[in-house]
């Protein structure tokens, strides 16, 4: 999945060289890399991304291993159930047994060997299950993702899946401590396996609108696929595909995922977490020049003179200069609401 905006990463993140095809940590794209630690397991050729039309060409220049006609863009902005349930048709068209993954193409996952381990046995046990979801053991008190419950005997980095309890939304900070001591709930890190077959049944029952819409598409091969899949996807109801059937399906199972490196990078804070700091704890892209400052993360490609200053995300392009507190890097996405309400379509 492919088709996010990466809206608290303005100024660079903008809706033709949004997050995912942007170089954060190394010489490679975080789809880049997303592709690269799943090649092992599953081949370019069966690789699908589903994207958007700011975005395609840019991901199939970045991607020259995978099928051009793999890379597909939404024709409208409908969240993850209807992105997941058009892959899923497409997927079944070709191969009623397929059995297909789900991962985001903008996260970051340092321990790739103990992830695709993971993956695997996901993939082995879709053969069985409605649903398999990777859990992913809690390093601290997070509000700002959904969680997993498992049994309370869950222990962490076992390959076998076990019964999900239950899915919870995004807490409020006491409740996230709460989940953190009891131990056996865990991050959902939108990662889903099933068989194609499975997605569409559950769709069928629990989304049965955007599941007629879907299904009467023709083959992927069809001329009239991209016009009729144009008419068909806006209607589409906007969705997560948690809430969609996720969360309704029965008999879910999980993979307690211990520590594998994962991170969604979500916020120029969680830049700022992963990459290589001073002595002062200041975080630079670019040639930095300081004067008592600590805590900062700069990325410009000028000299950047810092005096008296901590604990902020300085990033300088060509049109614009973001200065916030890294306190306050989730805020990042307002700005952009404020640029789209003024019709500031230069700067988006």
């Amino acid at each position: 999945m492919a088709g996010g905006r990466g809206t608290r990463f303005w100024p660079r993140s903008r809706k033709r060289n949004a997050k995912q095809v942007l170089r954060f940590f190394g010489e490679r794209t975080l789809i880049q890399q997303t592709v690269d630690r799943l090649e092992a397991v599953i081949p370019p050729e069966n690789i699908w991304v589903i994207t958007n039309e700011f975005l395609q060409q840019e991901i199939r220049k970045q991607l020259p291993d995978v099928p051009k006609r793999q890379i597909l863009a939404e024709p409208a902005q409908r969240n993850t159930a209807p992105c997941i349930a058009l892959a899923a048709q497409i997927l079944s068209t070709l191969d009623p047994e397929a059995v297909m993954g789900v991962f985001p193409a903008d996260h970051l996952i340092l321990k790739e060997n103990r992830f695709r381990k993971f993956v695997k046995s996901a993939f082995q046990a879709a053969e069985k299950h409605s649903v398999v979801v990777l859990g992913i053991q809690p390093r601290w008190a997070e509000t700002g993702y959904g969680y997993i419950e498992f049994p309370k005997d869950v222990e962490a980095g076992k390959m076998e899946t076990i019964a999900v309890e239950s899915f919870r939304e995004k807490p409020d900070a006491q409740t996230a401590g709460v989940f953190l001591e009891q131990g056996h709930f865990f991050w959902n890190a939108g990662m889903f396996f099933w068989r194609a077959a499975s997605v569409l049944e559950l769709m069928r029952r629990y989304q049965p609108k955007t599941a007629t819409l879907l299904a009467g598409l023709p083959p992927i091969q069809s001329k009239n696929f991209a016009r009729e899949l144009g008419a068909a996807y806006p209607l589409c109801e906007d969705i997560s595909v948690d809430y969609a059937i996720i969360e309704k399906a029965q008999g879910v199972a999980g993979l307690a995922v211990d520590d594998i490196g994962w991170n969604d990078v979500g916020s120029w804070e969680a830049v700022y977490n992963l990459a290589k700091k001073d002595a002062q704890s200041n975080a630079r892209g670019g040639d930095l020049v300081l004067e008592d400052s600590r805590g900062n993360y700069v990325d410009a490609k000028k000299t950047v003179a810092l005096v008296g200053v901590e604990n902020l995300v300085i990033v300088d392009t060509p049109d614009a200069l973001l200065v916030a507190h890294r306190s306050r890097a989730q805020d990042v996405s307002k700005i952009v609401k404020t640029l789209e309400k003024s019709g500031r379509e230069d700067l988006l």
